[in-house]
């Protein structure tokens, strides 16, 4: 089974976009962890709220460009609210980009 490295998980997450924020999830702050092992990839993820209505598509979105570079390792995606998402998750281009510096917020 080919190497697969948390960098390349990265790199295809940050495909993954909000509809509604032109910001990918990973500078979101919406990953909380990739545990890659011989048989699977696990990503734990959130979201903004627990009403979003793009949640499924999101879900469904993250687990296909993840099983296209796996190896063939089984994709699971796990849904976390604890901790809850907020602000500090973010990355600092993705404050820049939504105006959410320290002076915007």
């Amino acid at each position: 089974m080919a190497t697969l490295i948390k960098e390349n998980v990265i790199k295809v997450l940050k495909t993954v976009y909000d509809p509604e924020i032109p910001v990918n999830i990973w500078d979101l702050g919406l990953i909380y962890d990739i545990i890659i092992d011989d048989a699977q990839v696990v990503i734990k993820m959130t979201f903004t709220s627990p009403t979003c209505p793009m949640m499924e598509e999101l879900l469904q979105q993250v687990h296909d460009v993840v099983t296209d570079i796996s190896g063939g390792r089984n994709v699971q995606i796990e849904l976390v609210w604890d901790p809850p998402w907020d602000l500090t998750r973010m990355s600092d281009e993705a404050r820049i980009e939504l105006d959410l510096t320290e002076q915007g917020w």
